[in-house]
C-alpha cells in the first residue's frame, strides 16, 4: 500500500529524473503536455496544459488560488504571470517546495505566490479561503479521493471553482492481464486510480454543481510516448547506477519503468486523461 510518506519520498528522490527527462529546470512542470495541430515543441505542450486549465476556470486578478499538489511551482507562476492572481502552492514534498520557494525569490514573486509543505486532503487553511482550487495530475496520489473533494468544498468560497486534470480508469473492472496499471502505480507512488464517473458522482454528492468532464487522452499521447522512449533510453544507465548504488531509494531505483508501464497501459486503453471542472454553489 502506497502511503503519504511513500508519495513524499517518491517526489523527493526522483526530482533529478524529472530534471533530466522532463526539462524541469526550464519548464518547472512535471505534468503531461497537451498537443494540438499547432504544437511543435514539447515545451509548448507543457504550457498548453496550463493554458487549457486556465481557460476552463477563468481566473482573474481578484481570485485567490490554491494549487493543490503544486510540484515545483510551474503552474503557480503561470497563473500569476497570466492573471496576477494570488496563488498558494502546496505539496508534501519538501524538495519541491524548497525549489519553488527559491524560484519565487528569483522571480521576485514572494508577495503574490506562496509555497507550503502541506497535505491537500488535510490543510490548515480557514473555511472559504479560496476562489479556485487547481490540481494538475495530483489527485491520483490521494488514497481517498472523497477526502480531497471534501477539503476542496470546505476551502472554496461561494461560486468557487475546482479545476483538475488527472488519470482515470475507463471502468472499475477491466482486463489488465499484464498488470500494467498496478506496476505503474507502484513505480509512480500512486495508491489508486478511480473512474471519472466515481469522481464526478462524489463531486455532485458533496454539493458541487456544473460538474463537467472532458477527455484529452488523444492530446497527451505524444507526451506518454515521450515518457516511454525515456524509459527505454534510461533502462541501462539506471540499472548500472542501481548496481553500484544498492542503497538507492526504492522509487529512484524503479522510476524509469513507470514510463514503460503507463504507455503500455495507454495502448490497451486502460486509462484516460481527463479534465474535470466543478463549481461550488452556496
Amino acid at each position: 500500500m502506497i502511503t503519504i510518506k511513500d508519495i513524499a519520498e517518491y517526489y523527493d528522490t526522483t526530482q533529478d529524473h524529472y530534471r533530466r527527462w522532463w526539462n524541469l529546470k526550464d519548464s518547472l512542470s512535471l505534468h503531461y503536455g497537451i498537443w494540438n495541430e499547432n504544437t511543435k515543441e514539447f515545451s509548448e505542450s507543457l504550457e498548453n496544459t496550463n493554458k487549457v486549465l486556465l481557460q476552463f476556470c477563468n481566473i482573474s486578478e481578484s481570485d485567490n488560488v490554491l494549487d493543490a499538489g503544486c510540484g515545483v511551482g510551474g503552474a503557480a507562476f503561470f497563473i500569476n504571470e497570466r492573471t496576477n492572481a494570488q496563488v498558494t502552492g502546496i505539496s508534501i514534498s519538501e524538495n519541491q517546495i524548497k525549489l519553488a520557494k527559491e524560484m519565487a525569490i528569483e522571480k521576485q514573486k514572494e508577495d503574490r505566490i506562496n509555497f507550503l509543505v502541506m497535505d491537500f486532503t488535510k490543510t490548515t487553511f480557514q473555511d472559504q479561503s479560496f476562489d479556485v482550487v487547481w490540481a494538475c495530475e495530483s489527485v491520483c496520489h490521494a488514497s481517498n479521493k472523497a477526502e480531497f473533494i471534501n477539503e476542496c468544498y470546505r476551502l472554496l468560497k461561494k461560486d468557487g471553482r475546482l479545476i483538475l486534470s488527472d488519470f482515470f480508469l475507463p471502468t472499475e473492472k477491466q482486463n489488465d492481464k499484464n498488470r500494467w496499471i498496478d506496476k505503474w502505480k507502484q513505480t509512480w507512488g500512486v495508491p489508486n486510480f478511480v473512474t471519472s464517473t466515481y469522481f464526478t458522482d462524489e463531486l455532485r454528492n458533496k454539493g458541487f454543481s456544473s460538474v463537467e468532464e472532458f477527455d484529452f487522452t488523444d492530446r497527451i499521447r505524444k507526451s506518454a510516448r515521450r515518457m516511454y522512449y525515456a524509459s527505454i533510453l534510461g533502462a541501462l544507465p539506471s540499472e548500472l547506477y542501481n548496481l553500484f548504488n544498492p542503497d538507492v531509494s526504492k522509487f529512484a531505483k524503479s522510476h524509469y519503468k513507470s514510463g514503460f508501464y503507463q504507455y503500455k497501459a495507454l495502448q490497451e486503453n486502460l486509462w484516460k486523461y481527463k479534465i474535470v471542472y466543478a463549481k461550488k454553489i452556496g
